[in-house]
């Protein structure tokens, strides 16, 4: 039997023109700061986008944006995501309130289904999935709700991160999902090209690469100083060759 979220969830989407999951092997590489970063940027560029957070217990991207998730989101048939900064955004953090989420397992992805059912998206250019981290049951469950998902792999040149992003992209490649290319983060220029290596060895894009700029954590919550940062210009780079 089909369950009916699933039903629900297509037809929230229905009119997105494009999805495009960002996933990364393992946490601590900059996913959820790209998946934001590359909203705004789409929206400063005058396209419809929604921001979406998965990451259940580790929800950050109202941070990022600076939301108020104490207001919760207006309801008429459906959630209707609130706008921050140009941006439809929808975070379990709404719900959650950034308190301890007691869930795991089926749990977590019965929870993800519901908001993702219920979520009123309308018409858009992009919708931006800040997908759960690693390669865990949740996550394996919530690509197959985004099979016609544009993936977006983001990494570190670190060794333990490339030993992941391997097996993460064998795995999109195994369940014929589409991967657009794979986003190097936190690169030093001076060092080797361990990613782009990579990225000719599994047979997809490599999509260019964003510096270490430790002095970005200082616009955390002040999305305009964040557009003005080195990291947003590197990922607007980027994001152009897309």
């Amino acid at each position: 039997m089909i369950d009916p979220r699933v039903e629900g969830l297509k037809n929230m989407l229905r009119d997105v023109e494009v999805v495009i999951p960002v996933v990364s092997g393992k946490g601590g590489v900059g996913k959820s700061l790209i998946s934001t970063t590359m909203a705004l940027l789409l929206s400063r560029e005058g396209k419809s986008v929604g921001l979406l957070d998965l990451d259940f217990h580790g929800a950050c991207d109202h941070v990022i944006l600076g939301a108020n998730i104490e207001d919760f989101p207006e309801e008429d048939k459906g959630v209707l995501p609130p706008i921050i900064h140009g941006v439809k955004f929808m975070t379990i953090a709404f719900y959650s309130k950034d308190m301890p989420v007691p869930l795991r397992g089926t749990e977590i992805t019965n929870a993800i289904l519901e908001l993702l059912a219920v979520t009123r998206w309308e018409k858009l250019n992009y919708l931006i999935v800040d997908m759960p981290p690693g390669l865990g049951d949740t996550f394996l469950e919530t690509i197959k709700l985004f099979d016609h998902g544009k993936y977006v792999v983001v990494t570190t040149p670190s060794i333990l991160s490339v030993s992941v992003v391997r097996r993460l992209i064998m795995l999109l490649n195994e369940q014929n999902l589409k991967v657009v290319g794979i986003i190097e983060n936190m690169k030093d220029p001076q060092s080797n090209n361990v990613i782009e290596n990579l990225a000719k060895e599994m047979r997809i894009r490599y999509l260019g690469w964003i510096g270490y700029y430790p002095e970005v954590n200082k616009c955390i919550g002040n999305p305009n100083e964040l557009l003005n940062t080195k990291f947003a210009r590197d990922l607007s780079k980027i994001i152009k060759t897309l």
